[in-house]
């Protein structure tokens, strides 16, 4: 039902238009007590980059920061990650993330990122504490604020917006009756958009993400995931329904699919009951990271990562103006 009211498709969303007024002129006063200096924003030594967005909901932002961390480790900088840790909760903050960490201590994101590309991850509510441990820890030359955006308490050196290019910004209203964080005209002054699927506009950077191969659980095996049989998908991200697609982009037609919902906690009995025996379940690398630490004894488990691809030569001139950060 949200979906609908916040892409256009249902009048409901007039019912919820006070309480967007409401959303938007607190939000716009707290942006603007920043902006004109009546509170202090702190800043790092450290150059920062936020890769964040205007909408609620899943927009690729995780692949986004992967990508960027990924090609900077390629350019031989020392790049560090900055989360707020959505849906882990720790014993104490700033928290640095081990091998050991789970995603009930850091949250999912997090714990993906850090498995993905071993670049230091350090998560916090107050994301300058966060940053501050980051820089003792690990000293780097450059940090990555997954999420941050409307994080005003923070000065960064570059902001990134990451949209759905299919949904792009729905009926276009405030948190509750649509899914707007920030009004679209925020992006006349961010440094990058990158469109994810779709059709990019005039001035933002093309990107759609490339399935692997599948990936088991248990064993580490690769494999073709068309290879794959009697298919249960599941998908615990903002917005499920891509990955489904993805799957049927690659040719497979799942027997049942189950969406749930953004950094939901699983359990193993959980996961085990939405298959039979002879039956394959294939999930998000989000929800892998979930379920590793009860994957003993299913065989049949299996994910699929997924990388981005941004538009070159777009992409390449954003990882220079990145780059140039580094002094």
């Amino acid at each position: 039902m949200i979906e609908r009211i916040w892409s256009g498709k249902s009048s409901l969303y007039l019912l919820l238009l006070p309480l967007s007024w409401l959303y938007g002129l607190v939000s716009g006063a707290i942006r603007l007590s920043w902006k004109l200096g009546l509170r202090k924003a702190w800043r790092s030594p450290v150059p920062i980059v936020i890769v964040g967005n205007l909408t609620a909901g899943g927009n690729g932002k995780t692949p986004v920061v992967i990508w960027l961390v990924e090609q900077l480790q390629a350019r031989g900088i020392r790049v560090g990650v900055v989360s707020r840790g959505y849906g882990g909760k720790a014993e104490s903050y700033p928290l640095i993330l081990t091998p050991q960490t789970t995603t009930a201590q850091a949250g999912d994101e997090p714990v993906l990122i850090y498995q993905r590309t071993g670049a230091p991850v350090a998560v916090a509510p107050e994301r300058s504490a966060a940053v501050k441990a980051l820089i003792e820890h690990a000293q780097p030359q450059l940090i990555i604020t997954d999420d941050g955006l409307q994080h005003y308490a923070l000065a960064r050196d570059k902001e990134i917006v990451v949209v759905d290019g299919l949904r792009r910004f729905g009926n276009g209203w405030w948190l509750p009756a649509g899914p707007m964080r920030e009004r679209v005209g925020r992006l006349k002054s961010v440094d990058a958009v990158i469109t994810n699927g779709g059709e990019a506009q005039a001035g933002e950077i093309a990107m759609h993400l490339r399935p692997g191969d599948a990936v088991n659980l248990l064993s580490g095996e690769r494999r073709p995931v068309q290879a794959l049989q009697n298919v249960v998908a599941m998908a615990g991200i903002g917005h499920p329904p891509r990955f489904f697609a993805t799957l049927k982009q690659c040719g497979i037609t799942p027997v049942k699919t189950v969406s749930l919902a953004d950094h939901q906690a699983l359990a193993e009995a959980e996961v085990a009951r939405l298959l039979n025996k002879d039956q394959t379940l294939l999930m998000t690398e989000k929800d892998a990271v979930k379920c590793r630490n009860f994957v003993e004894g299913h065989k049949n488990w299996w994910y699929l990562p997924v990388d981005a691809h941004l538009a070159q030569p777009q992409a390449e001139q954003l990882l220079r103006t990145l780059v140039a950060l580094v002094k």
